[in-house]
């Protein structure tokens, strides 16, 4: 499991973005076992509890499901899923408002684009 928790959101919710984050990047792949309450409560020093309150989160968003008696896995088209979730909260926690920032200092989109085209340049 990669990744290292802090204190800016709650363990739970860091615990499943870091399991979102191995699923897009390919360390966990569909169909394959997720790490277990007591493997997570280990490596991170958590209580187990906290840990399949994460696990649990994405069961309930269809990113991971249980087989009983064995543990969580990751289910089919789990990484799509993870994607579009990360792509609609990105257009509406950063593009509405660059938008409505634009409009407030009336920066029409031609300019709006030319400054978001020279942004991705830079940084090429």
């Amino acid at each position: 499991m990669n990744g290292n928790l802090n204190d800016s959101t709650s363990i739970y919710l860091q615990i499943a973005a870091m399991l979102e984050d191995n699923i897009v990047r390919d360390l966990l792949l569909e169909e394959e076992q997720a790490p277990s309450t007591n493997e997570l409560a280990k490596a991170f020093s958590i209580n187990p509890a906290t840990a399949a309150k994460g696990l649990n989160l994405l069961v309930d968003e269809g990113i991971l499901y249980k087989k009983r008696g064995i543990g969580m896995f990751v289910a089919v088209g789990s990484k799509q899923k993870i994607i579009q979730k990360r792509k609609d909260s990105f257009f509406e926690t950063y593009v509405r408002s660059l938008v409505d920032e634009a409009r407030t200092l009336a920066i029409g989109k031609e300019e709006l684009m030319a400054m978001i085209e020279q942004a991705a340049a830079d940084k090429t």
